[in-house]
């Protein structure tokens, strides 16, 4: 059983021709309406059933994305934007049909700008490639989501990662962006300086939009000295509480950590089994520092004395960059450790983000009510900032499976909001997370939202039922 989806066979009607022909003159073997293509854009990381478009386009080029949106427009015809396909609350998937637009060949590095430390990359460039191209500059860009996501993507999603405790989302980071219309123009939303009060602030409205607003093409980042000095840190502790605890002390005063990562004892178990890690399976915090040596050393001693006083043990160094590397690389593989923990199941993954001085009751209500579960699951979070994930198994045979984990899910972000917190602090809207958005905004700023997405997009092309429903 997977997550239900909207009734999409009454939603869709069939392609016109002309519209289809034009396409492939256009694009010649970069237009596909071959199963297998639409198969594999027409999935995510979610549990949802997949929702397949009816062509898929490869764009490299904003040329391109203007020449298919002109299209689309024409012919009123749905647009999915889809980068390296790791979303995980169905955000890529065409309720309606239509065309999915893959930007993963617009993969050029456009402007390194190390003096201003910007970098300008096309929509497909990854995470991991830009921080390639940079590597002998001295700089890096810190943004990083378990996996090796595209920056249009990433900017679309509002997407973070690991770091953002220190460095900020990419609601901080991203500078300016390109960006092509409904209606197929072209629109630079800022310029390369650190500031601006020219206008509205379009970047920020781009960002997090989820691709139902406009297309991204190109985005501007900011860049990051890389550090003089990097330790990383182990600590386990006798409970969750005790973990969470010593992290909002540490934040509270003030220590300037560059990551912090929570990891409840299943992940712990999931993780030594995945990537051969020798770590005791206690909940535990991973942590990193960055700075001057004398910096990283001041910080790393005033957490170790902090966790002390929580009762964290084997607090254990790994100060060199092979066992940093394996250690946060068994973290970012979190998400496939956990699909081993039982044979054959699906995972069913959620978010929340509250504020710090109400994480550790957050965290111990979800923790009882998952031990209260058959299910198997395990919780990882960037807890630095509030945020922690949820992964749950579910049998795909099983619909009671499903709704179990659907109604712990529903306790789980309901709880969040009455904490003032959010329904999502990393894994965006898509379909999953639409019904809370009510919930959490009220319905006055859900017509706000709607007022927008009409005024951007009046025909309802751009990836449509997602983040609000206009009907």
């Amino acid at each position: 059983m997977n997550h239900p989806a909207p009734d999409t066979v009454a939603l869709r009607r069939p392609l016109p021709e002309a519209f289809l022909a034009a396409l492939a003159e256009r694009f010649g073997e970069r237009f596909s309406t071959k199963l297998a293509v639409r198969e594999h854009h027409g999935r995510d990381e979610s549990a949802y059933q997949p929702m397949l478009p009816d062509a898929v386009v490869f764009a490299r080029s904003t040329d391109d994305v203007v020449a298919t949106m002109q299209l689309c427009d024409t012919y009123e015809v749905p647009l999915i934007a889809y980068g390296s396909g790791s979303s995980l609350e169905g955000h890529l998937l065409a309720v309606t049909g239509g065309i999915s637009l893959d930007v993963s060949q617009m993969s050029a590095i456009l402007a390194i700008n190390p003096e201003d430390l910007t970098a300008t990359v096309e929509a497909g460039v990854t995470r991991k490639q830009l921080n390639q191209a940079i590597k002998d500059t001295g700089l890096f860009f810190p943004i990083d989501p378990g996996a090796d996501a595209s920056l249009g993507g990433m900017s679309a999603t509002r997407a973070s990662g690991t770091n953002a405790v220190r460095y900020g989302t990419m609601r901080e980071n991203v500078i300016a962006l390109t960006v092509v219309t409904a209606a197929g123009k072209v629109v630079r939303t800022a310029r390369r300086a650190r500031k601006s009060s020219a206008g509205y602030d379009l970047t920020r409205l781009f960002v997090g939009s989820e691709g139902t607003l406009g297309i991204i093409t190109e985005v501007t980042v900011r860049l990051y000295p890389q550090p003089e000095a990097i330790s990383a840190a182990v600590c386990n502790f006798p409970s969750v509480e005790a973990a969470v605890e010593s992290v909002i002390a540490t934040i509270q005063m003030g220590i300037p950590v560059a990551r912090v990562e929570f990891l409840d004892a299943a992940c712990v178990k999931a993780l030594n089994a995945h990537s051969k890690l020798g770590l005791h399976e206690t909940p535990l915090l991973l942590f990193e520092f960055h700075g001057s040596p004398a910096g990283v050393r001041e910080q790393a001693e005033g957490v170790q004395a902090i966790t002390q006083e929580f009762g964290g043990m084997d607090f254990q160094w790994a100060t060199n960059p092979e066992d940093r590397t394996k250690l946060w690389t068994a973290r970012h593989n979190a998400y496939f450790a956990g699909l081993q923990m039982k044979a054959g199941t699906r995972a069913i993954t959620t978010d929340v983000c509250v504020p710090i001085s109400r994480l550790a009751e957050s965290i111990r209500t979800t923790t009882e009510e998952l031990d209260a579960s058959r299910l198997p699951s395990m919780i990882v979070g960037h807890v630095g900032d509030g945020n922690y994930h949820v992964m749950l198994l579910v049998d795909p045979e099983r619909p009671e499976d499903h709704e179990e984990a659907e109604a712990i899910n529903q306790r789980m972000v309901s709880r969040a909001i009455q904490m003032d917190g959010t329904c999502t602090g990393e894994h965006g809207v898509g379909l999953h997370k639409m019904d809370f958005l009510r919930e959490e905004h009220g319905e006055d700023a859900l017509d706000l939202m709607r007022s927008l997405k009409r005024a951007f997009d009046p025909k309802n092309l751009l990836n449509p039922g997602k983040i609000v429903a206009l009907d």
